[in-house]
């Protein structure tokens, strides 16, 4: 009983009501330019003053039907997509995400505006004339037993019922009650068809999907970045300061190394911060990338931060920070192209993290090749003691496999065949990268 009275009477429909009720003003003047047009068209002689009242009620229907089809030509205007669905939104009680925030850009939008516009109008008008009428015949219905209204209301009741009518006042509640399921009823239907009609379409969602994954590369593109870059020299810095800590009484002359060690690492974070910081500016100012994935999406844009080039200086600060570093570099890697190179450095990076963060201070052994086609790096290292890891865990393999994907490659990661060591391996197709 509570929900069926909240149906018919509770704020949802009190509010849809309200918006039931716009809708029948905003059909007015539409409506009197139709009733204008058709009485010059079908002029009756001598009027229809003689007319009874249902036939002057059908005569309005010529007007209606020429008023919604203009109110459904100015509907297509682009703009009154967001002014009707702010009103939807505002008074159907559905939820907002529901309903298109721009104006509408295409002739299906356009349309289906134009559809709920009439929609509103026709069943607005309908509730707004049975709200004006029904509740004076509800009136009428309940006090016309009393003898308020004389003969004149007696012959009214008896007129529309018969001479012996049935006890008014229950007849005048069922009145009411229908009036009040037909307005509910309305307006639930309304709040069903408005997120249809007025909400995107699947062109917007697809490109509203489109854009989502856009900025979802973008961010994953930066965090990757932050993650190479500055998690490489922070796990470096703080290795170093530690080692420095313990010996700096015992040995002074390695402490004053490891400080300088520190010292590079923070000045190339700095620097690699500002570059990540201005990518992220430009990208609010200039728009979106490419999608994730595509061929030189990873960088194409954005001609910064180091190659391998840079390898000696990556090798000096790693072996600074306790761990050698052997290089072995096949002929072609230096003439690669800049965007590949930066891809594989980070890769390189990211990986020499890792052995100094898990492994400890154990030699590590670097190999880049191109064989056939392809650029190959494989980092091998000895399993050490190990560290405390962080606190949730790492995301460097993670974000290696993500660079290795987007350029069309791959990675494997693992303990080497006799159990003793730990290896990674990535390829990379030189040809995507060169188009």
């Amino acid at each position: 009983m509570r929900t069926l009275t909240a149906f018919l009477v509770g704020r949802t429909a009190r509010v849809r009501w309200v918006h039931l009720v716009l809708g029948g003003a905003l059909l007015m003047p539409f409506w009197m330019l139709g009733t204008v047009l058709v009485s010059t068209v079908y002029a009756e002689p001598g009027g229809s003053a003689q007319a009874g009242p249902w036939r002057a009620v059908l005569a309005q229907l010529p007007a209606v039907l020429v008023a919604l089809p203009m109110a459904w030509v100015v509907a297509l205007l682009p703009v009154a997509r967001v002014l009707l669905a702010t009103a939807a939104r505002a008074l159907a009680a559905s939820r907002a995400g529901e309903f298109a925030h721009t104006p509408a850009d295409s002739w299906a939008a356009r349309r289906r505006t134009a559809h709920w516009f009439v929609l509103h109008l026709l069943v607005g008008g309908v509730v707004s004339g049975l709200s004006l009428a029904i509740p004076p015949l509800v009136l009428l219905l309940c006090v016309s037993p009393l003898g308020f209204l004389g003969h004149p209301g007696l012959g009214l009741v008896h007129q529309a019922l018969g001479a012996h009518p049935p006890p008014t006042p229950p007849l005048g509640l069922a009145v009411l009650l229908g009036l009040l399921l037909v307005s509910a009823g309305a307006g639930a239907l309304l709040a069903r068809c408005a997120p249809v009609l007025l909400g995107p379409t699947p062109a917007e969602r697809l490109a509203a999907a489109e854009r989502r994954s856009l900025v979802l590369a973008q961010r994953n593109r930066l965090a990757r970045e932050l993650h190479d870059s500055v998690g490489h020299a922070l796990t470096a810095v703080t290795i170093q300061a530690g080692a420095a800590r313990r010996v700096l009484h015992r040995d002074p002359a390695f402490a004053e190394e490891a400080l300088l060690a520190i010292e590079e690492a923070a000045r190339t974070a700095v620097g690699e911060l500002d570059t990540v910081l201005g990518i992220l500016r430009e990208d609010a100012d200039d728009g979106a990338d490419p999608p994730a994935g595509a061929p030189g999406s990873e960088g194409a844009r954005h001609a910064t931060g180091p190659t391998l080039a840079s390898l000696d200086l990556l090798a000096r600060q790693l072996g600074l920070a306790g761990v050698p570093v052997t290089v072995r570099t096949g002929p072609g890697v230096a003439a690669l192209p800049d965007a590949l190179s930066r891809e594989a450095y980070r890769i390189v990076q990211e990986g020499l993290t890792n052995v100094l963060r898990h492994a400890g201070s154990v030699p590590a052994v670097l190999t880049l090749d191109i064989d056939r086609g392809r650029l190959t790096v494989e980092l091998t290292n000895p399993v050490g003691a190990g560290r405390p890891s962080r606190p949730g865990g790492g995301r460097g393999l993670r974000g290696v496999a993500e660079r290795a994907a987007a350029r069309g490659g791959g990675c494997e990661s693992g303990r080497t065949a006799d159990g003793g060591g730990w290896r990674l391996a990535v390829w990379l197709p030189v040809e995507v990268a060169a188009a």
